[in-house]
């Protein structure tokens, strides 16, 4: 069975900025991203920092979990009104780098890495095999932190040495402020470029013959309850069915629903079996331009 390395470290949400919080949620990408694996029937390991005292029981019970050593967790306020979100995020753990990757994890043949706030180092992807598969998902690397811990856009310095050695990146419309001249820069860089659009679907951009080729995916209409872990749920869909079909329009579409799905519980909840999103394939058929 296919199995994916997840790098990024795991986060306490909590539903206020209450300092001493009685209790928390586990988030961050790798979170989702090895809950929507286990949903969808693929075995993964996730690489993570958190201190001693977070408890990934939960994590634990789904993928296999290399834990590294950090005195802190870091904790994220998802805070979303019409305007859409914001977010404050404190106490942010230690960066991993190729240093914390065993012989055995750098074996790995398909590698997502995703950050939640620049905490995958730069050494990282020359540490894999030159066959494996690397994936990106942007958002961790396109924001920073406040003196207040409010969460806000930037630039990625050094994305040229680090997705050199990437095959795919995969990010969101808010992960470059709804500018979408910026998907030039990444485009420069790595040959498949994936965007979530939200409710409104997906775009896919690659380069074919020096051109730059784009396909929108068309989304599922989701009775939307929460929306935290969307993006992640998408990315994660998108790169085990790409992973094992090698299509690229279909992958996107398999993602749109998994993750139009997932919207429609609390956290976690909804997440939908593969079963249930392939049902909805065949009895949803759109042309697709790879056919």
């Amino acid at each position: 069975m296919m199995e994916l390395l997840i790098l990024g470290n795991v986060t306490r949400d909590l539903p206020d900025q209450n300092p001493n919080p009685k209790s928390y949620t586990l988030g961050g990408s790798v979170s989702y991203a090895a809950l929507t694996c286990h949903r969808l029937g693929i075995r993964s390991e996730l690489v993570t920092r958190v201190s001693r005292d977070t408890d990934l029981s939960s994590l634990r019970a789904v993928a296999r979990c290399t834990v590294l050593p950090s005195p802190t967790t870091t904790t994220f306020v998802n805070q979303y009104d019409a305007r859409g979100r914001t977010q404050y995020c404190y106490t942010p753990a230690p960066p991993i780098t190729a240093a914390d990757l065993t012989p055995r994890l750098r074996r790995a043949r398909f590698v997502f890495m995703c950050p939640i706030m620049q905490e995958v180092a730069a050494d990282v992807p020359d540490c894999f095999a030159p066959e494996a598969f690397l994936a990106a998902g942007a958002q961790g690397w396109l924001r920073t932190i406040e003196e207040d811990g409010r969460v806000r856009a930037c630039d990625w310095s050094g994305k040229a040495a680090f997705l050199r050695r990437v095959n795919m990146l995969i990010l969101s419309r808010e992960d470059i402020d709804y500018d979408m001249a910026r998907l030039a820069e990444f485009l420069e860089h790595v040959p498949m470029v994936m965007l979530s659009n939200y409710r409104n679907g997906s775009d896919i951009y690659f380069t074919r013959d020096a051109d730059t080729v784009h396909w929108h995916v068309p989304p599922r209409p989701a009775r939307e309850v929460d929306p935290t872990g969307a993006g992640d749920m998408f990315a994660t869909a998108f790169l085990i069915r790409y992973m094992e079909t090698g299509r690229l329009w279909h992958s996107a579409r398999f993602a749109n629903i998994t993750a139009s799905m997932g919207v429609e519980g609390a956290g976690s909840t909804a997440i939908p079996s593969r079963e249930r999103v392939m049902t909805y394939l065949r009895r949803h058929p759109l042309p697709d331009p790879e056919d």
